[in-house]
């Protein structure tokens, strides 16, 4: 059973936050070695604007299908249309933000597993053994790369897979992983470009959402964020549009919204306590904000 949203949720305090897809988004996987879940359901849990975060002792493979992707793995950034795909070592930093009706699949595999497998791989020559710590992000063209259209069939495999049950569904998704990590690697030498971003402003950036995470509910001021930040506004939001294609204020705005959503989804408090809870002091205004920004009153975003 997916998790229910407390009001009184953890606040994170660490400058980058693990994530346990198990613990934090669906129980029912906290001892599997391999989650698969669609963009789709993930983005309506976790938000489209995913704030920098690892997943220690986890792979992750996004593959984006339809839109555009802003990509921050490590240090090094990356601005890419979909069909495309990002893959993140344990332990490796990350942040991304997809479009509101962007489509994919996301898989997240216990690294003593793609060890494993990929043990059996390297022993038959690959040298690609930097595959197993470095991040990847790759654009797939499937009409000009055959690699592209099978590793695309893989993941419509998997996503069928997933809605098995029984012993077999195991095996199956493993013999499957095994494939996406094959054709992942005939895939890497086909790398995006990185875009030309300074690493004082990629400090910038993941700092901002930090504060964003620790502070959204108190409705700071643009000026109170860059006053905390010791930058101007003005570079400020530069360097948001330039990494997230979006303004600092959204990034704010955005993150209210995607609470809201959240606990208008999974708790059941009425919507005046959530406006409440997440600093509103009229309910009135808080409808209105989330209407505003949502483009569907609160009261039909939970019963839709």
């Amino acid at each position: 059973m997916k998790n229910r949203i407390q009001l009184s949720s953890i606040c994170k305090d660490d400058y980058i936050p693990n994530i346990d897809i198990g613990q934090s988004y669906d129980q029912r996987y906290i001892d599997t070695d391999i989650h698969y879940e669609s963009l789709e359901k993930l983005a309506d849990f976790f938000g489209r604007n995913m704030p920098v975060h690892h997943h220690d002792r986890f792979y992750q493979l996004h593959v984006i299908l339809t839109g555009k992707v802003h990509v921050n793995l490590d240090e090094n950034s990356y601005v890419v249309r979909a069909p495309m795909f990002f893959l993140t070592p344990p332990t490796i930093p990350h942040a991304f933000i997809t479009d509101n009706d962007a489509q994919g699949h996301v898989i997240t595999v216990r690294q003593q597993l793609v060890w494993q497998l990929m043990e059996k791989l390297l022993a038959t020559g690959w040298d690609k053994s930097n595959f197993m710590t470095s991040p990847l992000c790759v654009s797939l063209v499937p009409e000009q790369n055959k690699n592209a259209a099978h590793f695309l069939e893989l993941l419509s495999l998997t996503a069928h897979e997933s809605k098995q049950s029984g012993d077999e569904q195991g095996v199956a998704l493993k013999a499957l992983l095994q494939l996406i990590l094959i054709d992942i690697l005939r895939l890497a030498d086909q790398s995006q470009p990185q875009q030309k971003t300074r690493k004082e402003d990629i400090r910038i950036f993941h700092h901002f959402n930090q504060l964003i995470e620790q502070h959204y509910k108190e409705h700071l001021t643009l000026v109170q964020y860059s006053e905390k930040m010791s930058v101007t506004e003005a570079r400020l939001n530069d360097i948001c549009r330039r990494l997230a294609g979006l303004p600092s204020k959204r990034l704010i705005t955005d993150r209210l919204i995607q609470e809201a959503r959240r606990l208008l989804s999974y708790s059941s408090v009425s919507i005046s306590e959530i406006g409440y809870e997440l600093g509103f002091q009229d309910p009135a205004y808080f409808t209105r904000f989330f209407r505003k920004n949502s483009g569907v009153t609160a009261s039909k975003y939970r019963n839709g």
